[in-house]
């Protein structure tokens, strides 16, 4: 897990603890608030061996260890609340509109009548929260592992509404369990997982067999399949997107690969949306018309012109895409940087 750093050095003792991966100096810990002339923790999180990502930190929210994976919740300087697994930042206050906006209503919008829908993962509720937006919707099933929806709930206060839902149907449940138990099928699956790293509890889920066998029997007829698929950016693309790309190829005849910028991230992040039904192409007024009739109150990022752009990938990316040949399998997994603290869980 990433550390919280004092005075811009790691204070391994000398008055410093360390809870759960932060280290905190003067025995931070907790629900601890610091005085805003003494802000003077910091989070990093390792992206690769020679480059790190840090941000102030002005409370300790939560941080403890699952039965699956290490969790933390802090409020920063720069992001507002963060939530991180494993060391990995999975969503920030201030952006996740950007993330959650271009993770749900793409599907959304190019399904003809979506109105029951699965959600892999999404503990925090903001999956939930975009997709009951949509006024055709009658069913969201949230699963997540373990118990990173309750402090969620409890502290994210932008999701009590779609918590307290009664089209949402949240399950604590491992996401391929439960999906191998329901005999229910479903206009869209979204993939809201943590990314795959290794001894986490995420990876078999990216997986040829696990795409296969688990969502493609899922979906309805027309279903679409849309999942992140991690970091796309220029330098960044090839650790997982590329791959989870190939893979979703084998599987399904249309793949349609889209990404963004998000700033929390300090990258391009990328999403793949798959199907055994082509996926329309819908021009910039046509998007805004659907939105329009589709969606209650107005969206903070997504549009038509925008909907346009982050379909647009770029030369590069397009190039390695169109030459990935590796497949995700169990045995040939992928991960990004870092390594996960829980157990595993048993699939």
């Amino acid at each position: 897990m990433g550390e919280v750093h004092t005075n811009g050095k790691i204070e391994h003792s000398n008055g410093s603890s360390k809870t759960n991966g932060l280290v905190a100096k003067n025995g931070l810990a907790g629900d601890t608030a610091l005085p805003s002339s003494r802000r003077c923790l910091w989070f990093e999180e390792e992206i690769e061996d020679n480059l790190r990502w840090i941000f102030s930190v002005s409370k300790i929210l939560y941080t403890g260890v699952s039965k699956f994976q290490d969790i933390a919740l802090v409020d920063s300087g720069p992001f507002g609340k963060v939530l991180m697994l494993d060391g990995k930042l999975q969503s920030a206050e201030a952006d996740e509109f950007v993330y959650h906006e271009a993770l749900v209503h793409p599907a959304l919008i190019f399904h003809s009548n979506p109105i029951n829908v699965f959600i892999m993962g999404g503990g925090e509720g903001s999956t939930a929260r975009e997709a009951l937006k949509h006024k055709s919707i009658k069913k969201v099933v949230m699963c997540d592992i373990d118990k990173v929806v309750d402090f969620c709930r409890a502290y994210l206060t932008s999701n009590r509404e779609a918590f307290r839902s009664n089209r949402l149907d949240l399950v604590v449940n491992d996401a391929r369990a439960e999906l191998e138990e329901r005999k229910d099928t479903y206009d869209v699956i979204f993939g809201d997982l943590a990314d795959p790293v290794e001894g986490g509890p995420c990876y078999k889920l990216y997986t040829q067999s696990f795409y296969e066998d688990i969502i493609q029997p899922r979906l309805s007829s027309g279903g679409i399949f849309v999942t992140q698929a991690g970091p796309a950016g220029i330098l960044s693309h090839g650790e997982i997107y590329s791959s989870i790309h190939n893979t979703l190829r084998q599987v399904f005849k249309f793949v349609v690969p889209y990404a963004t910028h998000v700033p929390s991230y300090s990258d391009t992040w990328g999403w793949i949306m798959a199907s055994d039904q082509q996926l329309p192409k819908f021009s910039v007024e046509e998007t805004d018309t659907r939105l329009k009739q589709r969606v209650t109150g107005d969206l903070r990022f997504l549009d038509g012109e925008t909907l346009a752009a982050i379909l647009g990938l770029n030369k590069t990316v397009r190039r390695t895409l169109a030459k990935e040949s590796h497949v995700y399998t169990e045995e040939t997994a992928r991960y990004i940087h870092g390594r996960g603290t829980g157990q595993k869980p048993l699939h």
